[in-house]
């Protein structure tokens, strides 16, 4: 696959890759484009592995499984997976896009800017990601058997909160499920140490609870205010999460009632067994104890402190969703792509308009090919003209010749009708003319005119057909583009007569 310098767009499949959304240790997030038939488009958000780890088996492996593992979880509050791309030694995971802020840059712009998060806006973002880690804990092969998935890495970098006000979470990375290739080392430790329980510290079995642990730390930070183990150094973070000392959040926030406190220290329990049982049973209980913000709420809390960020985001959007109307992008198609599937260097890439327009009522059609039909209407009417033909000469010739092969007096011209005359044995009524009277016991005669009714029809015929070609002509004309550009939404408008049924 062709290489572009800086943010220049490149094609990735039947994808079209922009600039950089977010960056990890592992890969970077960009924005992209979805380019699909009769001007289908969809904005989307591509994972990409860095280059150089992309050459390494385990992060590969590693990578993959994420795709799988976020490809059985199909819960409102978990970033849906819709497809891997693999291509020229790269391997990039399509995710949906969502406009939206990594909580933790959303903690860290309100902190920095005096802005107190709402108990209920942080009990309705942490209680949605819990509902989420359910989904993924109960998710089943195909099978029907539980994966039991553990995310391991439950942290604000990893919790995405819409604009929506729908919390999502993403990046199972490093989660631990039944069947998956790639495993963790003998004393490897995966996660934040920050959010880590006390048992995946030591290197001991993680579980579902390891995951409530690690969220209820989430949410301890969300409503104090500050982090929960904080240090200059990971060390010093280390020894503070495995002394584990947690001061109640109302400490912090006074208007947080004991019922609350409760809550979350139990989801802090140092041993995993006085924990909650399931990541849903603590989301009802912070939902009975807290309370709920409407996802409006939660939307305008987030644009309040995001505003710059989100603002930057639609307009690179919008400047990409401009381009793919405008045309600045090859036009429908499949994206350019040289042999072997890798993208042309020097194309321009792929992409799409985002919505179509029609005059009428939505109808199923198959997209539009150009001058498909007006060919085969071309075609037919050729073929009619020389079926027509054919047939009128073999008519013709096979009366005439009839004709001589017929015994009786010779041929006599009528003048006056300026026809040919034929005398022979009585014949049925032809095709061509009505028998002519004969004196009784004379053979009977029959004439062929030159202005007859059957070469009027015939003349009709050939007319009818060369107007027919004519109006074809018009319409391909009319069909070069077969669409027109709206001026008021810059919508590419599709000509129906230009459609195929």
């Amino acid at each position: 696959m062709a290489r572009s310098d800086g943010n220049a767009p490149r094609t990735v499949g039947r994808y079209v890759l922009y600039g950089e959304l977010a960056a990890g240790g592992m890969a970077t997030v960009h924005f992209g484009r979805l380019s699909g038939p009769v001007g289908f488009s969809r904005t989307v958000a591509i994972k990409r592995l860095h280059p150089q780890f992309a050459k390494d088996p385990e992060f590969v492996t590693m990578f993959l499984d994420e795709a799988r593992l976020c490809g059985r979880i199909r819960h409102p509050n978990v970033v849906p997976t819709l497809d891997v791309v693999a291509t020229a030694g790269e391997i990039f995971i399509v995710m949906e896009y969502v406009s939206g802020e990594a909580l933790s840059k959303l903690l860290k712009t309100a902190w920095q800017k005096g802005i107190q998060i709402p108990p209920r806006v942080a009990a309705t973002i942490l209680s949605s990601v819990l509902h989420g880690l359910h989904a993924a804990h109960q998710t089943k092969d195909e099978h029907g058997r539980e994966l039991g998935i553990v995310h391991r890495d439950v942290s604000p970098q990893n919790i995405l909160v819409g604009a929506d006000g729908v919390a999502r979470v993403l990046d199972f990375g490093v989660a631990k499920a039944a069947g998956r290739t790639q495993t963790t080392r003998d004393g490897q430790v995966k996660g934040k140490i920050a959010y880590m329980p006390p048992e995946q510290l030591s290197g001991g079995q993680v579980t579902r609870q390891s995951d409530i642990y690690a969220a209820s730390v989430v949410l301890w930070e969300a409503v104090a205010g500050r982090r929960l183990f904080d240090g200059e150094t990971e060390a010093i973070v280390l020894v503070r999460a495995i002394e584990g000392k947690v001061d109640p959040p109302s400490t912090y926030r006074p208007e947080l009632t004991p019922e609350a406190d409760r809550v979350i220290l139990k989801g802090l329990a140092r041993e995993p067994a006085d924990r909650f049982a399931t990541a849903r049973e603590m989301a009802m209980a912070i939902e009975q104890t807290i309370g709920l913000a409407s996802p409006s709420e939660v939307g305008e809390w987030v644009e309040l402190v995001a505003a710059d960020e989100l603002g930057r985001r639609a307009a690179r959007i919008a400047e990409i969703e401009s381009a793919s109307v405008n045309g600045h992008f090859a036009t429908m198609g499949s994206p350019p792509m040289g042999s072997r599937g890798s993208a042309v260097p020097g194309e321009p890439p792929h992409s799409q308009v985002s919505s179509i327009s029609v005059s009428r009522a939505a109808i199923s059609i198959s997209p539009p090919a150009k001058y498909s039909r007006n060919a085969k209407l071309f075609t037919t009417v050729a073929a009619m003209l020389a079926v027509l033909g054919v047939g009128l000469g073999a008519l013709s010739l096979d009366e005439v010749l009839g004709a001589h092969r017929r015994t009786g007096t010779p041929n006599v011209l009528e003048r006056e009708s300026r026809g040919i005359a034929l005398i022979g044995p009585a014949m049925g009524p032809s095709r061509y003319s009505a028998p002519a009277a004969t004196p009784s016991g004379q053979s009977g005669a029959v004439t062929f005119g030159r202005s007859t009714a059957a070469q009027q029809q015939a003349q009709q015929a050939a007319q009818a057909a060369q107007q027919a070609a004519q109006a074809a002509a018009q319409k391909a004309k009319n069909c070069e583009p077969p669409y027109t550009i709206d001026p008021a939404t810059g919508h590419k408008k599709y000509k129906l007569e230009c459609m195929g049924k």
